[in-house]
């Protein structure tokens, strides 16, 4: 009769880790923080600002987080102690980042734990490090104008040359003209 019982709870539970499980697969990242102090409705407007930058934000239980994450197990168990949030990065890191990091400021919460990127395990300091970038596409429109700065400074140069040369041969003309 316990086993009826604790079922419904049960298949709750293995529906959670699988979800959880899918979404390791499909990140390039995940975020651990803690969430404690957040209301509910800070938590679902987390939730709703990171959704549009191509992530999730889930607060689950630690030992549920610890199933679903199979193959960084041994980087996640001892790490996740008191109520744990993950971040689940699917595109750019550092938009969703930039918006938990700012969260966590305003609210004066405690930080974040600590981050997988790219199956390497990174520590908060290098999390808040990379949040205080800008993002992907200005960090692109950085290197293009990078680029291009000195081809059109060379366009300048050469233009200028072409100029004078014929602002003089206008008054070499005009000079000669005049005799």
């Amino acid at each position: 009769m316990n086993d009826k019982i604790s079922s419904p709870s049960r298949r709750k539970k293995e529906k959670i880790v699988a979800e959880l499980a899918e979404k390791v697969a499909r990140s390039k990242g995940m975020v651990f923080t803690n969430y404690q102090g957040l209301t509910h409705k800070q938590m679902e407007d987390i939730r709703k600002k990171v959704q549009a930058m191509d992530a999730d934000f889930i607060a689950t239980k630690n030992t549920l987080i610890v199933r679903a994450f199979k193959k960084y197990k041994d980087k996640i168990s001892n790490s996740l102690q008191g109520a744990t949030a993950t971040l689940f990065l699917y595109g750019d890191p550092v938009g969703p980042l930039k918006e938990v990091a700012r969260i966590i400021r305003e609210l004066n919460l405690s930080a974040i734990k600590f981050g997988i990127l790219e199956g390497e395990q990174v520590t908060s300091e290098q999390l808040l490090k990379l949040s205080a970038l800008p993002s992907r596409q200005i960090l692109l429109t950085q290197l293009v104008v990078g680029l291009k700065s000195p081809i059109s400074g060379l366009h300048r140069a050469l233009n200028w040359n072409l100029q004078k040369l014929v602002m003089t041969l206008k008054t070499i003309e005009t000079v000669k003209s005049s005799k």
